[in-house]
């Protein structure tokens, strides 16, 4: 069996510290093999820059992922083509920096992970599901196959999960922020999550101080956010998936405190 981990987003240097602090415990108690985290938010403000990926890299991630807030930071972009396990939306237009899959050499095993972005409530990109069609006739994909799917929509996440199903190991969601309990095993093998949550501050707005979101929300004037102060949470999901077949067996929703 093959344990995989999936991080909700992570949000500013709390989040950050907060992951380097529980993932290596965690990491030897769940006997995991892979770790992919979402890190489009983990720098501070947003975005993401090669300070904060490295800083993820670091504490134990494996694979980051990445979403609509992507190319905030223009300091990432030589990191998205230089680093192999940093990816991207697969879906952004030809020409954006970096890949949307990147495959995991474990030595017994290999590993695809595959970052798709949603369209429904948020910018115009090719669709998911055609993206996911191409991309899975990639030459030798290995069986094993993780999607991070950040999307807005619960609909569009379930619906992309039920096209997956069979056909990808595991599919999370990410984007919101909210850790949903609909974690499940499709019908044809594929494990699911609509979204995995957050690894940030816990008394925020999506990691930002309340404040700054109902002032955005109530003047409709822009609005400097600032990542909220105080504890943390890690919220993550684990597959536990055959390595013969790729599909998943067990599913695990988790949130560190």
């Amino acid at each position: 069996m093959v344990h995989i981990l999936c991080i909700g987003d992570v949000v500013g240097s709390a989040g950050c510290e907060f992951l380097r602090a529980h993932l290596p415990s965690l990491r030897k108690q769940k006997d995991i093999d892979l770790v992919i985290a979402n890190g489009e938010n983990s720098a501070d403000g947003n975005g993401i820059t090669p300070v904060s990926a490295q800083y993820l890299f670091d504490s134990g991630v494996d694979v980051i992922t990445a979403g609509n807030h992507t190319f905030r930071r223009r300091e990432s972009y030589d990191t998205f083509d230089s680093c192999e396990t940093l990816i991207r939306p697969a879906n952004f237009p030809m020409g954006a920096p970096g890949k949307g899959l990147c495959i995991v050499d474990m030595g017994r095993i290999q590993i695809a992970v595959i970052n798709l972005l949603g369209t429904v409530y948020m910018e115009s990109m090719q669709s998911p599901f055609d993206a996911l069609d191409e991309l899975l006739k990639t030459p030798e994909l290995p069986k094993l196959c993780v999607v991070d799917f950040h999307a807005e929509a619960t609909g569009e996440k379930r619906a992309f999960g039920y096209w997956a199903d069979g056909r990808a190991t595991a599919v999370f969601g990410t984007h919101t922020h909210v850790q949903t309990a609909d974690e499940c095993i499709l019908p044809c093998g594929t494990g699911y999550i609509t979204d995995v949550g957050m690894t940030g501050p816990i008394e925020s707005v999506l990691g930002v101080k309340p404040e700054r979101i109902i002032r955005k929300l109530r003047s409709k004037m822009p609005v400097r956010f600032e990542n909220a102060p105080g504890p943390c949470r890690m919220d993550c999901i684990l597959f536990t998936a055959e390595e013969k077949t790729g599909l998943c067996t067990a599913v695990e929703r988790l949130s560190l405190r």
